[in-house]
């Protein structure tokens, strides 16, 4: 199984908070066979938040990208067939972050790992029961 884990997910990897996650999340997360990727969205998402001063996550931007890979987390780029996605259901947020992870999950067939809990209940997340 391949999944993308959102910005929640990445800065608890970062800031070694995992065990602070909720218990059907580390299940997920536990899946040896599972491959996990951070889109470069969630990266762009931290490096605004971080340079407005809304966010801490223990590292520097310019080390964010080799974190994910000491973490085996892949970087998953953003192309062209993300942007035009369609999905279905539509997603019940409006936030341009959640819906570009959603666009790459359905286009690269992942699924999406959050605690958000208006993304949790979508087909495309891990935990959807779908």
């Amino acid at each position: 199984m391949r999944l993308l884990v959102d910005t929640h997910i990445f800065i608890a990897f970062l800031n070694s908070q995992m065990d602070q996650l909720p218990s059907q999340i580390r299940g997920v997360l536990s899946d040896n066979s599972a491959a996990l990727h951070v889109s470069v969205a969630t990266l762009w998402e931290m490096a605004i938040k971080w340079r407005l001063g809304n966010l801490d996550f223990g590292t520097t931007l310019e080390n964010l990208p080799d974190a994910a890979k000491r973490g085996d987390i892949e970087i998953l780029p953003i192309n062209e067939h993300h942007a035009v996605a369609h999905l279905t259901p539509e997603p019940p947020t409006r936030d341009p972050f959640d819906r570009l992870l959603l666009a790459q999950c359905a286009v690269e067939d992942m699924k999406l790992v959050t605690i958000d809990a208006a993304l949790a209940g979508h087909p495309l997340s891990a935990t959807s029961g779908s």
